[in-house]
């Protein structure tokens, strides 16, 4: 599914509109400061494919995320600086200034948006999913009800998975599921095929790579269980470089690097039409 953000009313959208006016390319909106140094330091979490990963036979950094942050340097005139880091510090060091972007793919939730501001680039959601024998029998979300089903504590997929069964597996009068944190994507991976859980739920990205990498061990269960948009991340004071960033993803947008990098990964079911800001739920 495409989704195509039609009503931009926040007055961060508009402040946008305002800058791409006075500015015509994400790179003479580049803050001044950053200018100077030269360069965007970029938080990166490289254990989640397709959106960023390490290359098993080089080590080097590859992902759907990697090549659109690599584009975004070419159109923003910067080099690009990765600082490998777990998820949950992603968060904290883009809100201190440590890092001026995160550049790995992170939900645009309101809860996030206290302390961060977004740019939203592409469509996801939560997916259960499970082996190919498990799946052919869960085949909808409901018969997960009475499960052990895991999702990363570190990410939103587990409070997500956790109001899921209190709302569809409880509040129906069904059997609860038996809801778990795992260590991570890997991690709900290995614990599905060594039999701790029945389910998992991933982002549909990981589910389909998984998939496509291992076409007869893995199979989706029914539909995602929330919709949302990823968006590269700021510091909720740092709106001229999210700004400059948004028409920089217009840009890779135009000139073709941002189906490129999708088309790369085959996931371009979850492209955008246009950028918007602070507009996931």
């Amino acid at each position: 599914m495409t989704f195509k953000i039609t009503t931009l009313v926040s007055s961060l959208v508009l402040g946008l509109a305002a800058s791409a006016a006075a500015a015509d390319t994400a790179a003479e909106m580049v803050p001044a400061d950053i200018k100077e140094k030269g360069y965007l330091s970029v938080g990166i979490e490289s254990t989640y494919p397709p959106m960023a990963f390490r290359n098993p036979e080089t080590n080097e950094r590859a992902g759907i995320n990697v090549m659109l942050v690599d584009a975004l340097g070419e159109v923003l005139g910067l080099e690009i600086r990765y600082e490998d880091m777990g998820f949950e510090q992603l968060m904290t060091s883009v809100a201190s200034g440590r890092i001026d972007m995160i550049g790995t793919a992170i939900s645009d939730l309101p809860s996030r948006r206290e302390t961060m501001s977004f740019v939203d680039y592409l469509s996801t959601g939560a997916q259960p999913f499970g082996l190919v024998a498990t799946a052919s029998e869960l085949s909808d979300t409901a018969d997960l009800c009475g499960h052990a089903v895991g999702a990363p504590r570190t990410t939103s997929y587990l409070p997500s998975l956790e109001a899921w069964n209190e709302e569809n597996c409880i509040g129906a009068d069904l059997e609860a599921m038996n809801v778990l944190g795992t260590g991570g994507a890997t991690d709900t991976r290995l614990s599905l095929m060594q039999g701790r859980l029945d389910a998992g739920l991933l982002g549909q990205e990981y589910v389909a790579y998984l998939m496509a990498q291992e076409p007869d061990t893995f199979g989706t269960i029914g539909e995602p269980i929330t919709r949302t948009l990823f968006g590269f991340a700021f510091g909720t004071e740092y709106t001229e470089l999210r700004d400059a960033v948004a028409q920089g993803v217009t840009e890779i947008m135009e000139n073709g690097a941002y189906t490129a990098a999708l088309e790369a990964f085959g996931m371009e079911a979850q492209a955008l039409t246009e950028v918007s800001i602070d507009q996931g739920t």
